[in-house]
This record gives C-alpha cells, structure tokens and sequence, in this order.
C-alpha cells in the first residue's frame, strides 16, 4: 500500500506562547482527526523549524496553509518555500471559507453580535485577499443576521478602529468585533484598544478548523494531477 502523504500545516509565527500553543494544539488535533497521517508544523515567519527545513525532512507532503485569505504568505512565501526544498510537497486550498461559522460561534461566546459586527482580518495589500474578506463578512451577516462589515489591522482600509467609528456614527450602538484571526498574538491584542463592546477571541483549535484542514489534505491527495508547489485556485499575484 502506498505511504500516505505526510500532512504540513503552515502558519504564520508568533511570539505569543499562547499562540504556539494553539498552533501545537491543532497539530495534535489534526493528527487525531486523520490517523495513520504524519503531520508537522512549518512556520512561514518568525520561528524555526520554518517551513522549507520541514518539508526537507519529511519527503512527500501536502502544505496546507493555515492561513484565513490568499495574501502574500500564501500566495508567494509558501510556495517559495516548497520550492526551496526541492519541489516535491502540493499546496492544499485555503481553510478559510470554511471558517465562518466558527468566527459566528466566538462572536457568541464573546457576548453576541450587539447592533452591528466588524469582521477584524490581519489586512493585505493584496485584493484578492481583501474581496475575500468582506465575502467572509457578507456570509456572517448572514448568520448573526447584523450588519456586518470589515476591517483591517493592516495594510488594507478600512482599518478595524474606523470601522468601529463608522458603525456608531451610523447609529449603532452596541458595536462587537469578531476576529477573523487563527491564534493569540500581537494582532490579536491590538483588538482591545479599538473602542469596541465586545471582541470575540481567535477562531483557535475550533472543530470546524480541524476538519477544514483535514479536507484540504484529502481534496489533494485525491487530486493527485496538482501542480506541485501550487494551491488549486490560488494564483501567484503581483502585490497590488
């Protein structure tokens, strides 16, 4: 029987302890979800082992982006970094149009949606990534049945504080922030301080992230015709 493809979750990196411990947690969690497949951390930034020694040391594997919308990291680093280590690992789709729900259920948890949400992503330059964004807050709107709209911790407008402001001055009172975010970390924190009533924690070892990972692993081993080093669907973009 052939080996099944080691499974490499690739994220961001952070100095948050507790941020690496929800990265750690859901390596677990994942390997639980989907026995019999090895599966192994690769950062994209800040820490070590990053993704290219991962994949150096593992052989045949699926980089699945732990990862919310298609920025740079995703679009770029990574399959930079599969190049890097020899081209042999296939780059899974994003988790993030899975996640919704999820962000829905710590919204709740956090205190609900109040008169109005702003969805609070990381931010990108990139378009693409900020369409996918306010798609991810039409479909939460949706859901809290609230007028929903986005902001950005950086790089892309309008930022998460003005947003916030944007949404008083249009008479709403009671304005919640969901965090469109994987883990604690610096952009995490910087949610406190933006003047909101509520602000939901990140989506963290959620059960919907662990089986949207698991999915992307499967939908690429079952594809076996990927191009190596490209996720199905994501295009490698100039920075806008």
């Amino acid at each position: 029987m052939r080996r099944r493809p080691h499974l490499v979750l690739a994220l961001h990196g952070t100095r948050s302890a507790a941020g690496q411990q929800v990265a750690s947690d859901l390596v677990l969690a994942v390997a639980t979800r989907l026995p019999g497949v090895e599966v192994h951390l690769g950062w994209a930034d800040v820490l070590t082992p990053t993704l290219t020694e991962t994949l150096i040391g593992v052989g045949d594997a699926v980089v699945v982006p732990g990862f919310l919308t298609a920025g740079y990291h995703v679009t770029s680093d990574l399959p930079a970094a599969i190049q890097a280590a020899g081209g042999r690992a296939r780059l899974a789709g994003l988790i993030g149009p899975a996640l919704v729900d999820a962000v829905a259920d710590r919204l709740l948890a956090a205190g609900g949606p109040g008169d109005a949400v702003v969805l609070a992503a990381a931010g990108s330059k990139r378009p693409r990534s900020v369409a996918e964004v306010t798609d991810a807050a039409r479909q939460l709107s949706e859901l809290v049945g609230r007028p929903v709209v986005a902001g950005f911790i950086t790089a892309a407008r309008p930022s998460v504080t003005d947003a916030v402001a944007q949404l008083r001055a249009l008479g709403h009172d009671r304005v919640s922030v969901a965090s469109y975010l994987l883990a604690p970390g610096v952009f995490s924190e910087r949610l406190y301080t933006v003047g909101a009533d509520v602000v939901s924690d990140p989506i963290g070892v959620h059960p919907l992230v662990v089986e949207a990972v698991a999915n992307a692993y499967a939908a690429v081993v079952a594809e076996r015709r990927d191009v190596p080093g490209q996720a199905p669907g994501v295009g490698r973009e100039r920075i806008a």
